[in-house]
């Protein structure tokens, strides 16, 4: 049987376990970008209050293994306080948790070092402070940012494999459970491969193109 086969035959299965995947995303990305952005935000004007302990938990999350957090939160706190979550959702909010303090530590480091002479030339030329966020800040950093978070955002897309541990039905789950029927890996995993490139190679690509295009040199050089 053939990859080509097995997507004929199978992609009903696919799908299913695609939507499953990509319903993770909308709430990971939703929630990182949207709360992420506004911690960073917050962490760049209140550095003490917001920006070193958002950073510290960072810290703390990028020292333990995601699928540690993840299994923590599923086995060990659910029966320390005897409630039972559905796998989908405590997926989407470890996920999320991770990706929303990852996005406020790009959003801050991209503040904490935008050059202060465009502030100063935009005070000098008589901008008022609105026109000097819209028009000189928000461009800018835009254009510094938004590689990075379109790759940060392809990498949850693939971390949500990880929620196939837990018994979410996404889309890896399924390739093992086609994969348990007819026992073909090598095909099975190359499908499976061509659905992520499908979804993937779009958003890759974007960010190369707005990386190339438009990051500059901010620098006082």
């Amino acid at each position: 049987m053939s990859v080509w086969d097995i997507l004929t035959n199978y992609y009903p299965a696919f799908l299913t376990g695609l939507s499953v995947t990509l319903k993770l995303c909308a709430i990971i990305w939703g929630s990182g970008l949207i709360l992420g952005g506004a911690l960073g935000l917050a962490g760049n004007k209140f550095p003490r209050g917001v920006g070193f302990p958002s950073h510290g938990v960072s810290f703390f999350l990028g020292g333990v293994p995601l699928l540690v957090f993840l299994f923590w939160l599923h086995y060990p706190v659910q029966a320390m306080f005897n409630v039972v979550i559905d796998p989908f959702y405590t997926a989407a909010f470890t996920l999320a948790i991770v990706n929303i303090f990852a996005v406020a530590d790009i959003i801050r480091g991209a503040l904490n070092d935008f050059p202060q002479q465009y502030l100063i030339a935009a005070k000098v030329t008589g901008l008022t402070r609105k026109q000097t966020i819209f028009k000189i800040q928000l461009p800018l950093i835009l254009r510094e940012v938004m590689p990075p978070l379109l790759l940060l955002q392809v990498a949850m897309l693939h971390i949500t494999l990880f929620s196939s541990l837990i018994s979410v039905e996404e889309i890896f789950r399924v390739a093992q459970r086609i994969n348990a029927q007819i026992y073909r890996p090598v095909e099975i995993y190359t499908a499976l491969g061509v659905f992520f490139l499908a979804v993937c190679l779009p958003i890759n690509g974007l960010a190369l193109w707005l990386k190339s295009r438009f990051t500059r040199n901010l620098s006082e050089q």
